[in-house]
């Protein structure tokens, strides 16, 4: 029997069509002496592709709980059809696979060699797809998985604690790594799936990724503990060599107190300058930035026995606080409050482990919402 063009076209967009449009175009194949009415080899081949193109899955379903069962009866209750269902199913996969599968017998639905071969396959197959399609599980209190964080140290300094407090009581076993915010390119380790969640305040994410708000905050003025400044006024702070925090100025690209990398705009200075400038705009000497720092942590110890004071986050001052020799005084003008967000890839949106994530990290930061 010489392929015929329909068949021939098939075969070339079958997954062994160059095997078979090969033998077909060497051969110009004939085959003879089978059983009238089978399928020749080529036919076959074709047979069992397209078979496997147009193959209903629950027809698989059907033949595992057969299988298993060894009953008609029994796998129509087990996959919930009924028997004529079950049994109009096995003739559609014995019509494509040419083989009876099963034959009935005294002792039930008896396997042909056929079927026993495909069974362990089959329901493989099975298990892997339904892993594929069913919502991962997580499991707090006996996960080992590691999460990545990005955030700054004042972040990292009002959240940690009370994080690490709840991470002992609900996931003992899951570990963190926190990266610095700044000197990395945010956007793209996030996209990259290298960072699972950062912190910081944000302007307008491009739409790939998501936020959540996690705490609000404006700036207070700290100074060392032995300085006593009285009422703080205009005339006063302009007088006063300020520290300032700063992750990144107009050499590193930052425009408007914003460094955007990959649509991704990040703050990098940690207070409020506009407002700072404002206030001072009608005094004789505009603010003095005495130091200015690419962190946190060395403030408190500029700030002892110094003529220094420094602007800063108000939840950080709190917590500095509570551990450094410094005093709190409000600033004579209104800061605008930021906002702090969770920030992550849409990609993960709706798997347990993230959302459990975010919530925890929501949890840690609510003394931080309520100004305490």
């Amino acid at each position: 029997m010489i392929l015929n063009r329909l068949q021939f076209a098939r075969a070339r967009r079958s997954r062994l069509g160059s095997v078979v449009c090969a033998v077909a175009s060497a051969t110009s194949l004939t085959l003879t002496g089978r059983r009238r009415g089978a399928p020749s080899a080529i036919n076959w081949i074709l047979i069992v592709s397209v078979s496997f193109k147009t193959l209903d899955l629950n027809l698989l379903k059907v033949f595992d709980a057969v299988m298993e069962e060894r009953s008609v009866l029994r796998a129509s209750q087990k996959v919930a059809l009924s028997q004529s269902a079950v049994s109009h199913s096995l003739a559609r996969l014995r019509e494509m696979l040419e083989d009876e599968l099963f034959v009935r017998t005294a002792a039930g639905m008896q396997p042909t060699a056929r079927a026993l071969t495909m069974a362990p396959q089959i329901r493989e197959a099975l298990r892997v797809l339904e892993a594929a399609v069913e919502l991962p599980t997580f499991v707090p209190a006996t996960s080992t998985k590691q999460f990545t964080l990005a955030a700054n140290d004042f972040a990292t300094m009002v959240l940690a604690s009370p994080l690490l407090k709840i991470l002992g009581r609900e996931a003992p076993h899951i570990d963190l790594t926190i990266k610095p915010v700044t000197r990395i390119d945010l956007a793209e380790q996030i996209d990259l799936g290298r960072i699972d969640v950062a912190i910081g305040v944000f302007s307008l994410p491009p739409s790939r990724f998501r936020t959540s708000l996690l705490f609000e905050y404006d700036d207070v003025l700290i100074v060392g503990k032995k300085r006593k400044l009285g009422r703080l006024d205009k005339a006063m702070l302009a007088r006063l060599p300020l520290v300032v925090v700063s992750f990144g100025g107009e050499q590193e690209g930052a425009i408007g107190g914003f460094i955007s990398e990959r649509g991704l705009a990040r703050r990098s200075e940690m207070y409020d300058r506009d407002a700072l400038e404002r206030t001072l705009a009608e005094s004789d000497q505009p603010p003095r930035m005495a130091v200015s720092l690419p962190h946190f942590l060395a403030v408190p110890a500029l700030l002892r026995d110094s003529e220094l004071a420094a602007i800063v986050p108000r939840p950080l001052a709190q917590a500095l606080e509570q551990n450094y020799p410094i005093a709190i005084y409000e600033l004579p003008y209104t800061a605008t409050p930021l906002e702090v967000r969770l920030l992550w890839h849409e990609r993960v949106d709706g798997e347990p482990s993230h959302e459990w994530l975010h919530d925890v990290l929501r949890r840690a930061a609510e003394n931080l919402r309520r100004g305490g």
